[in-house]
């Protein structure tokens, strides 16, 4: 048997170090309260296990320096303690347990169906009502995978060379990616490369990104994570990976270089890759729950470490405290949990380079003991946190349990999903909007929301799709679900689409319906990247991807979810990429378009021009009775000579002017264009109505003429001069002026 030396307390984890008298080797170190004893397994090549004995206790901590323990070595832990459920204790040393702090993972937990060993408690035990209270003694160790000792310097894993984007919020334009999908089915990439950290690191990969604009991916779960039981055994599998177990390593089936630790500098590799091209590297992460469920669920770490310690329990103890739908929920007011989360959040910021986070669920972690608490202890100490506080970070601000709706509340240093937002314009665009004054907050940053304590407009992210729901091309496709495939009778995903078909439910060679459908899309998209907060793309809408119209394809790890590349090759996509391209290229351009301030709506120029002004197709402002009547048409025009701040030399922030013109009817529209002061001649730089958007239209119109907007489209004009006579002077520098009073 191996020698176990005291070793340290901290860091939690296994961390391979120079140990006393220059010895090679390991420190392990696991927080398990109220355990009566811990074994540290170790195991070779050829699966054998020894069992150590971590007789050092330091505040709870089990720990030991194990001499000879290299970078690779394969282990878990068993915890000793009570068996009784009816009181939350859980301990059952037959189940070896995966270390919370593992920094890479060897193995699957159950790729075909799990095996009955990984349960703490008795599966088919014949009475369920007690099911779960009854202790299953076989070992799980063969069944279940093996945190790995990994090498914090790695040569070729220096950070010597990389430079953060650091993107200012307001510049931002975020990308939400899957690693596997993105890349599954790329012609350009190698494929052995496909699926992985190193295929999204590829030239092929980061050249989309770039060639479209945006300045963030944003990556569905990427830490460790496990299959449901119920899919594998309809023979699915848990492709989004809402489901985490190991909260600092990078899930290993997305790696193409191997997991014995290799996967920890394939992402590494990944990061600097996306950074050199002016990337930055957003997590989705799922800290709210893990992937060991509820009572009924397995016994995979947490749960056989400290279950009461880790988990919000139910009054009774046995049963599990549910906020998330998901069956457990981690209990974040417990010091050594939010020092587990905290921990893992650090660590992927300095050690694994990445620039921000989404949380899944936020409103879980923001609870105190009930209730959801923006002073929270979690909220408290991100707020509070050297390195935390100065990255990006997304609330997605909603659980399941009560009063978890939580949109606008987050505190400042925060940025949340607006799903209000994408409510909103998408009951414009269908034609269900009983009146516009909701959609008018929208479209302006949702100042009713996050004008408060400091917030800017960047506090909202808008989207109109995102992993969960339906595509934007499906969003015009299909007015109900369609989840057959998932094996729930049609019962999961939402009912609330707030879709329109078009006139045909799912796919059609009808012309019509398909010119229609592709204008819909030109429409939302636009809207999208013309609204005034930072804007989120779903990997694949630029192009018109489709899921059959499947709004919840979690389990779907096939073509229903992977990016069908040649749709770059078909006109209908290809332009609608293209259209995609020169928005962001127009917001990267037009600082206007990209505000760091609320509007004010009031006149701050002596000719009454105001910073944000809104227009009826008459050519008049809009009053107070307008905002209440029912409309297809919303214009608003974007001051460019009223803009708050200044630049990195202290001058004012100086741009053009523009006027959107959203058009959601069915016909087309005679609208009158606002004369002077507002401009006395605009140019389209935008006209969706057109399938060819490579190029502006560059038509030019007179001020206080008609244009006539074609039927669900939209048209971002640029006003060219604030006079008629400017105007007139001007013809033959930027081509004819048309339109008549």
């Amino acid at each position: 048997m191996a020698a176990v030396w005291p070793g340290s307390p901290t860091p939690l984890g296994a961390r391979f170090r120079t140990g006393p008298d220059g010895v090679a080797g390991t420190n392990f170190a696991l927080w398990a309260g109220g355990a009566e004893a811990v074994e540290l397994c170790l195991f070779d090549e050829a699966g054998t296990e020894t069992r150590l004995p971590l007789t050092e206790l330091t505040h709870e901590i089990w720990h030991g320096f194990v001499p000879g323990v290299l970078p690779g070595r394969r282990y878990g832990f068993r915890v000793h303690g009570r068996w009784d459920p009816w009181t939350g204790a859980r301990w059952n040393p037959a189940k070896l347990l995966l270390d919370p702090y593992a920094r890479a993972v060897d193995g699957d937990f159950g790729v075909s169906g799990r095996a009955p060993q990984i349960y703490g408690h008795v599966r088919d035990w014949p009475e369920q009502h007690v099911a779960d209270t009854v202790r299953d003694d076989r070992d799980s160790a063969p069944y279940v995978p093996k945190g790995v000792v990994v090498h914090d310097d790695a040569p070729g894993d220096e950070w010597a060379d990389d430079r953060r984007p650091k993107t200012p919020w307001a510049d931002s334009v975020i990308y939400e990616l899957h690693v596997r999908g993105f890349t599954r089915l790329h012609p350009d990439i190698p494929e052995e490369l496909r699926g992985t950290y190193a295929g999204l690191a590829h030239p092929a990969a980061i050249d989309h990104l770039v060639r479209l604009g945006v300045t963030a991916v944003e990556l569905l779960p990427v830490h460790q994570f496990a299959h449901e039981d119920h899919l594998l055994r309809r023979g699915l599998r848990n492709y989004w990976g809402y489901n985490s177990i190991g909260y600092f390593a990078p899930h290993a089936a997305y790696s193409a270089s191997g997991t014995a630790g290799q996967q920890v500098g394939e992402f590494k590799r990944m990061v600097r890759a996306l950074h050199a091209a002016g990337i930055e590297v957003i997590l989705d992460v799922v800290y709210n729950h893990t992937a060991e469920a509820g009572e009924l669920g397995p016994t995979l770490s947490l749960k056989g470490i400290d279950n009461r310690g880790y988990y919000r329990l139910q009054p009774d103890a046995r049963r599990y405290a549910d906020y998330t739908g998901c069956g457990n929920t981690l209990h974040v007011v417990q010091p050594q949990v939010l020092r587990l989360i905290t921990d893992s959040l650090r660590y992927w910021v300095t050690e694994m380079g990445v620039d921000g986070f989404r949380f899944d669920l936020a409103a879980a972690l923001a609870r105190s003991m009930h209730d959801v608490d923006m002073l929270s202890p979690f909220l408290a100490v991100i707020a509070q946190d050297p390195v935390l506080r100065r990255v990006k970070l997304i609330a997605e601000p909603w659980d399941v349990g009560s009063g978890g709706y939580q949109v606008g509340a987050f505190p400042p240093l925060w940025t949340e999903w607006n799903d209000r937002y994408r409510d909103a314009v998408r009951d414009f665009w269908r034609g269900a909007l009983p009146d516009v004054r909701d959609l008018g907050y929208r479209l302006s940053g949702s100042s009713d929301l996050y004008a408060w304590g400091g917030r800017r407009p960047y506090a909202s992210v808008n989207f109109l799709t995102a992993h969960d729901g339906f595509t934007l091309r499906d969003l015009v496709s299909y007015e109900h679900k369609h989840n057959g495939a998932n094996g729930e009778g049609n019962r999961d995903g939402t009912h609330d689409n707030r879709a329109w078909n078009c006139g045909a439910e799912g796919e059609t060679d009808d012309p019509a319906i398909n010119a229609l459908r592709r204008r819909q899309l030109r429409g939302l998209l636009s809207t999208l990247l013309l609204s005034t907060g930072v804007p989120m793309l779903v990997a694949g809408d630029e192009m018109g991807r489709t899921q059959g119209g499947n709004n919840n394809a979690y389990c779907q790890d096939n073509e229903v979810s992977w990016l069908d590349w040649s749709l770059r090759d078909e006109p209908g996509p290809a332009g609608l990429l293209a259209l995609a391209s020169r928005l962001l290229a127009l917001r990267a351009a037009h600082p206007v378009l990209r505000r760091k301030a609320f509007f004010s709506g009031r006149s701050q120029t002596p000719d009454g021009l105001r910073d944000l002004a809104w227009f009826t197709p008459h050519g008049t402002e809009m009053t107070e009775g307008d905002w209440y009547a029912p409309a297809s048409t919303v214009a608003f025009y974007l001051s460019g000579r009223d803009i708050p701040g200044r630049d990195a030399r202290g001058a004012p922030v100086a741009d053009d002017s523009f006027l959107v013109v959203l058009h959601a009817g069915a016909g087309p529209l005679d609208f009158r264009l606002p004369g002077p002061p507002w401009g006395g001649a605009y140019e389209v730089v935008v006209d969706t109505s057109l399938e060819d958007q490579t190029s502006a239209p560059g038509t030019v119109y007179r001020g206080g003429g008609r244009v006539t907007v074609p039927e669900r489209s939209v048209l971002l004009l640029k006003v060219l001069a604030a006079d008629a006579d400017a105007a007139d002077g001007g013809k033959n520098s930027v081509g004819s002026v048309s339109g008549e009073p």
